[in-house]
């Protein structure tokens, strides 16, 4: 069986839940032939991805999977791209904020996702669950996870991807989504890697 590392974020922006992690500890161990290997990322730019890339060197994951909160969109949103760029329009949980900064000095101004996003977002619609390709993943920590795990496993064997999913309900803010659409959603991207 493959090895998927998937991560949700813990809280942040004064938020006492973060949907993302919700989501991902309700996925059942196995889906779509991959072992499910879960961890909790802080929002803090920089720490967030050494925290995968420290757990990556143990367990040899066949996938990344990054899961984070896109407060705003209505639709679980496959991401194509991390830019190298910072910029933070509040603090993260660490503090920092930072304006305009490259993630990597020096470092390309993108990288593509090696997963197949747009067959993914086709089977999360297919299950029925609003998705839709996104071509931003932002600036914040999430862009700051994504473009740097794509930077680093660029030259392996090891293929990279982020999806953005809305507030859960229990947030009470609009547009939500319900916990189990967000589980049957992830769960048909996952089932959809191998495309």
């Amino acid at each position: 069986m493959k090895k998927l590392l998937i991560t949700g974020f813990e809280p942040f922006g004064g938020e006492s839940v973060n949907p993302s992690w919700e989501a991902v500890c309700r996925l059942p161990g196995e889906v779509g032939g991959y072992a499910l290997t879960r961890l909790c990322l802080p929002v803090v730019f920089g720490e967030a991805a050494a925290t995968v890339m420290r757990t990556a060197e143990t367990l040899c994951p066949d996938v990344i999977l990054c899961i984070g909160q896109a407060g705003g969109r209505a639709a679980i949103t496959p991401e194509l791209v991390g830019i190298n760029l910072r910029h933070a329009a509040i603090p993260d949980n660490a503090g920092n904020q930072p304006k305009d900064e490259p993630i990597i000095p020096g470092g390309d101004c993108a990288y593509f996702s090696t997963l197949p996003v747009r067959k993914m977002a086709e089977a999360i619609s297919a299950v029925g669950v609003q998705a839709q390709v996104s071509y931003s993943a932002g600036t914040y920590v999430c862009n700051d996870l994504l473009y740097t795990l794509l930077s680093h496993f660029r030259d392996s064997e090891t293929r990279v991807g982020f999806i953005h999913i809305p507030y859960c309900t229990a947030q009470n803010k609009t547009p939500a989504m319900e916990p189990e659409q967000m589980v049957r959603g992830l769960a048909a991207a996952i089932a959809a890697m191998e495309g």
